[in-house]
């Protein structure tokens, strides 16, 4: 099936979860990533069982903290 990722199209398995996505990107420091599927947040929790569709247009994001000077 195909999928956006990061704005990149690519043919993915069916069946393919978020997490199993996570692995299959190499996603550095996965434990700090948040998923976003067609603009709308997964909760880390459902990473596992979240099973992406054909078209799904799927989204990275990392947080970064920072200080004022």
């Amino acid at each position: 099936m195909k999928i956006t990722v990061g704005g990149e199209k690519k043919e993915v398995a069916d069946g393919l979860t978020v997490a199993a996505l996570i692995e299959q990107e190499n996603v550095e420091t996965p434990e700090y990533v948040t998923v976003s599927v067609n603009e709308e947040f997964i909760d880390k929790d459902a990473f596992a069982g979240h099973v992406l569709k054909e078209g799904d247009e799927v989204e990275f994001l990392y947080f970064m903290g920072g200080g004022a000077l």
